[in-house]
């Protein structure tokens, strides 16, 4: 090991030209930072995919068994009782979404409406969704109204308020002619008295959706009373992919069942994609940092020459020449590799924990107003392996240029 132990002297002890030092210290700082910028993006990403998360718990169940083959369940009722009797279920109530034109105040606005049974609050509670505001009056309810939940886009399009909006949802007729003499015959319809304004902070729920009794939406639906579209389910605490997996042999093929990251795969997806994007953005800033590396033990060659010399003639051959450069190049990666780890994660895990970085806006209107950040292993892990190929890559190239060495 005589090259490793004359590499580790040169790095430590003082150059004869100070800026071989300055350059030295330059290529360390420049891995440190790109590695310290992998992680702490890196974690980032996390945090607004765990917050994504939290936003999405509010209004998603843990598990959805859906139909395959149909687009509705037939007997969903009977077969909510059977899921609900499975180890791990706490409840598991059908629901029926659908589209349809929700009218009022003189607009109109295209939304996504899903009938729930009575007992819906013991899959999802919502209550934490709930904006504060006026409450029904149930003396304002007339005889035909049935009360909705809106989430706060449609109730802003349409201008409601609790106790004081009302609206009719219309479908298309599913089944039967239609007398083109008289068009509104195309469509069903009911009156709806806004109860509760919900908001989650996701778009995807908060421009458009509904909450309605399943029994109305199965009658201006015209399914029978047994029909649902879907069966939301509440799993004990921590038993979510052990469910999925008793529910999936007991259901068979006919059934697919979808946890809360399933159910929105395509969000999840694009954050993921998002993110190794970035990761691969940044591996390349990280690679052009690597190149000030090789330009320093070239000077480092260039300055030890007359040592290499008498190296050469105290017996040392070329290759251990070659390889006191080949570890002094992996030492300096792997030196601003670890810095830059070191700091990457201290300046995640004291935003995770501390919050000294808040999002710009009017705290009293955000859900979170403190920067989102997490740090996970598996990121530290892959940005170890980032580095451990970056001092391989380094030695080789130090080997190739330092072939000429006499």
């Amino acid at each position: 090991m005589l090259s490793l132990k004359i590499a580790i002297r040169y790095l430590v002890s003082k150059k004869s030209h100070g800026v071989v030092n300055v350059i030295s210290a330059i290529s360390i700082a420049g891995v440190a930072v790109a590695t310290a910028a992998i992680i702490v993006v890196l974690s980032v990403f996390n945090g607004f995919t765990n917050l994504a998360k939290s936003h999405f718990s509010i209004i998603d169940p843990d598990l959805m068994v859906s139909p395959v083959r149909s687009k509705m369940i037939s007997g969903a009722d009977s077969l909510a009782a059977v899921v609900a009797a499975t180890d791990g279920v706490i409840a598991a109530t059908p629901t029926l979404t659908e589209r349809g034109l929700l009218v009022g105040n003189e607009a109109q606005l295209g939304v996504v409406f899903k009938g729930v049974a009575p007992d819906y609050t013991r899959v999802i509670d919502y209550n934490d969704a709930v904006q504060s505001g006026l409450r029904l009056n149930p003396s304002y309810m007339l005889e035909g109204d049935v009360a909705a939940q809106m989430a706060i886009g449609v109730a802003a399009r349409l201008g409601l308020q609790p106790g004081s909006g009302r609206a009719e949802l219309y479908v298309p007729r599913r089944i039967g002619r239609i007398n083109p003499a008289n068009p509104a015959g195309a469509f069903f319809s009911c009156n709806l008295v806004l109860e509760d304004i919900l908001a989650v902070d996701q778009m995807e729920f908060d421009a458009d959706h509904i909450l309605i009794p399943i029994d109305v939406a199965r009658d201006i639906l015209m399914y029978d009373n047994a029909e649902a579209s879907a069966i939301e389910i509440k799993t004990a605490p921590g038993q979510t992919k052990a469910v999925a997996s008793r529910l999936e042999s007991l259901l068979g093929d006919g059934y697919t069942v979808a946890t809360r990251e399933q159910q929105h795969q395509e969000a999840y997806n694009m954050i993921a994609i998002e993110k190794w994007v970035t990761f691969a953005m940044l591996i390349f800033i990280l690679v052009i940092a690597a190149f000030n590396i090789v330009s320093t033990l070239s000077l480092m060659v260039i300055e030890k020459r007359d040592n290499m010399a008498t190296l050469r003639f105290m017996g040392a051959s070329r290759m251990q020449v070659r390889q006191i450069f080949m570890w002094m190049g992996a030492f300096i990666t792997m030196a601003g590799g670890m810095a830059g780890l070191i700091l990457g994660v201290g300046l995640s895990l004291a935003q995770q924990y501390g919050g000294f970085i808040h999002l710009a806006g009017d705290p009293s209107k955000l859900t979170v107003d403190i920067y989102p950040v997490h740090v996970e292993f598996t990121d530290i892990l892959a940005v170890l392996a980032i580095i451990a190929v970056m001092s391989a890559v380094t030695s080789l190239i130090t080997r190739i240029f330092t072939r000429k060495i006499d």
